[in-house]
């Protein structure tokens, strides 16, 4: 079981952590939402909680709740730039579908 960063994604990671003065990593996860299902929960952690599964790829801690791990083994974040746009893209190869605005998936 894991989860992973690309060197982008882990390097954005770094440096906001670091412009932020604190945190220990990036916790991720799933809620219950949209037209497909599920969607991500991703937010900058300041302290593991007890129940936390740990991973590190590329220098960065990943936080993850036991409940969300089947969800989201093996998936790969990465930090992209497009023209204007700029943000994580979740390549999860867990996912059978997405909503057509991108927002929810379904396993």
């Amino acid at each position: 079981m894991s989860i992973t960063l690309t060197e982008d994604a882990a390097q954005h990671v770094k440096n906001f952590l670091t412009k932020r003065g604190k945190g220990v990593g990036l916790r991720l996860g799933v809620r219950t939402s949209g037209c497909s299902g599920m969607a991500y929960k991703l937010e900058f952690a300041d302290a593991a909680d007890g129940d936390d599964l740990q991973f590190v790829s590329n220098g960065v801690i990943l936080l993850v709740d036991p409940q969300s791990l089947p969800y989201i083994d093996g998936m790969e974040l990465d930090y992209t730039r497009e023209g204007l746009n700029e943000g994580f893209k979740f390549n999860n190869p867990n996912v059978q579908d997405t909503c057509g605005c991108g927002e929810s998936f379904k396993v």
